[in-house]
């Protein structure tokens, strides 16, 4: 990789040359300061509250995902004696969940959030903030597979193969079997973005209580919707969800999540921590740990102190007589059921958790509502030790190196280590060694008919669908996987659902309200459930320092 395209720790300025450089190939250039805005970190806290500011506020946070731990993180800085509550028995970080097959760290896989683009700007504040290395997830040598229709072919950025292979097997309309795929491909995802203007486009990354007419007027319909709105044939729909799996997930949900992920280009030029996401929690658990942490700046006599209490289950969340705060109510392995109060309360736990705490008074009407129905897409991923990467070898079921394939199989898609893409010794790259592979990273009904079997069966299909997509004949992986993991994120006890994914009109009716306060400024809210990027490190993140400022602000004009 060049200078352009750094393959480790891009600085600042790379970062915005890359997004620059990829809205000026899709002619949104206007869109470049926007994003870059709209994305950067809230303000510093200490910029409008002074240091030691909250020295007699007792605040409670519940989760100890990241945005829990960036609210945390931020509030600890004036002073304020902190309190976080964490369900989790053995770790920190919420979904974001790097799994470690050896104690050495060397073999690992990502099975919930990891990915970050270089315009996700508050993640890569946290990220320099606390000195993490980050590597390329773009490989100039992936060579991945499409497999589709029973027809096996390699990825390649313009298209052709899909053109030239594929098309014949859809029922397509006259006028789109003379499209070339690329062209297609952009017609139907961002036609909706295209026909807003640079302004409207900013609504996208906006949370308010009224939104432009015609961005409305798309967030309002499902990506369905749009579709046939196109005049898209049935053809044309299923080769698209077919070449772009994760589409058919989205079909019914708000085109407003098709066009979130498109504005800001969101799977172009992305990264991930090196040695695994998380570093990034583990960073805050550390510092919040610490009493004299490096990472802030001022006298550390400032700092107020931070208490993590794991296994501890929020069960209710109660106003206090004469709103003099808020009572939680917890379950804890030592203590089944008891009573804490705070002058403040920041909810950083998902909405579809949150659904099964005991609230009174209750929240507003719309908050409630919310919480009852706000759609959260099931997913889930499982990751396969193997004892070779026979995905690196020079066989014609291999030559990859990182990257992604895809498939209209039940896996959807499968996901190669990137660890040796900018590999310098030989040596220390062979396909020999042992690899960790994503074998199955789907969502939607997938996911769900996918992780409703027993395991045996589970991964079973796992192992044939990747033989499948691969050419390699039934059983070969038999011998090669020698351990694996699976997290079904919608059967998680704490999560209850991979990440927040609006139907038509959820935006505009609900996240607005998600994210107000509540208890007359008591009670906040964070969580990537309640930010423009739901489903990605940067929306929890921006949720809990913004939280965390809201906050403050309230407290010291109360």
């Amino acid at each position: 990789m060049d200078n352009q395209y750094p393959y480790r720790n891009p600085t600042n300025e790379q970062r915005k040359q890359l997004l620059l450089d990829s809205l000026t190939i899709a002619g949104r250039q206007d869109d470049y300061e926007n994003i870059r805005k709209l994305l950067s970190p809230p303000p510093e806290i200490t910029n409008f509250v002074a240091p030691k500011a909250l020295s007699n506020v007792r605040i409670g946070i519940i989760g100890a995902g990241l945005s829990g731990l960036a609210a945390a993180y931020e509030l600890r800085k004036l002073g304020a004696s902190i309190t976080v509550f964490d369900a989790q028995k053995e770790r920190v970080g919420g979904r974001v969940y790097t799994h470690y097959f050896d104690r050495s760290g060397d073999y690992y896989g990502e099975l919930g959030a990891a990915r970050i683009p270089v315009s996700h700007e508050t993640a890569w504040h946290y990220i320099n903030l606390f000195g993490l290395n980050t590597e390329a997830l773009t490989s100039p040598d992936a060579n991945n597979f499409l497999y589709a229709h029973n027809i096996r072919i390699r990825r390649e950025a313009d298209g052709k193969n899909v053109t030239r292979y594929l098309y014949p097997f859809y029922d397509l309309s006259e006028n789109e079997r003379n499209t070339p795929w690329n062209q297609l491909r952009n017609f139907a995802l961002s036609t909706m973005l295209y026909s807003l203007s640079p302004d409207e486009r900013t609504d996208i990354l906006k949370i308010q209580p009224e939104y432009s007419q015609r961005y409305a007027a798309i967030s309002r319909l499902s990506t369905r919707q749009i579709f046939e709105m196109l005049e898209l044939s049935q053809g044309a729909i299923e080769l698209i969800t077919a070449v772009e799996p994760f589409t058919e997930p989205f079909l019914n949900m708000s085109h407003d999540e098709i066009m979130n992920t498109e504005y800001s280009l969101d799977f172009l030029n992305t990264y991930r921590i090196a040695g695994g996401a998380m570093h990034l929690p583990m960073c805050f658990f550390d510092s919040l740990m610490s009493s004299d942490p490096k990472e802030i700046k001022f006298p550390t006599y400032f700092l107020g102190k931070v208490e993590l209490k794991s296994r501890s289950k929020i069960t209710g969340i109660y106003m206090a007589p004469e709103n003099e705060g808020v009572f939680l109510r917890c379950s804890s392995e030592k203590k089944p059921d008891y009573l804490e109060q705070f002058d403040y309360v920041i909810c950083a736990i998902p909405f579809s958790t949150l659904r099964e705490v005991d609230i009174k008074p209750f929240f507003q009407n719309q908050k409630m509502q919310a919480i009852k129905e706000y759609h959260y897409m099931d997913g889930q991923k499982s990751l396969f030790l193997c004892k070779k990467r026979f995905w690196e070898e020079n066989r014609d079921y291999g030559r990859m190196n990182g990257g992604i394939s895809v498939t209209d199989l039940p896996i959807q898609t499968i996901l190669y280590p990137p660890d040796h893409i900018n590999c310098n010794n030989p040596q220390d790259c062979s396909p020999d060694l042992p690899g960790v592979l994503t074998p199955s990273y789907n969502l939607g009904q997938d996911s769900i008919r996918q992780t409703n079997q027993p395991e045996a069966l589970r991964l079973q299909m796992i192992k044939r669908n990747v033989e499948e997509v691969h050419g390699l004949p039934d059983g070969y992986l038999d011998s090669l996987v020698e351990n694996q993991f699976t997290v079904i994120w919608s059967g998680d006890d704490w999560a209850r659902g991979a990440f927040a994914a609006g139907y038509p009109g959820q935006k505009l009716r609900f996240l607005y309200p998600m994210a107000q306060p509540e208890f007359e400024q008591r009670v906040f809210f964070a969580g990537e459930h309640v930010s423009t990027k739901q489903g990605w490190i940067q929306g929890a993140l921006y949720s809990g320092k913004d939280a965390a400022n809201h906050l403050a602000e309230a407290a010291v004009t109360r």
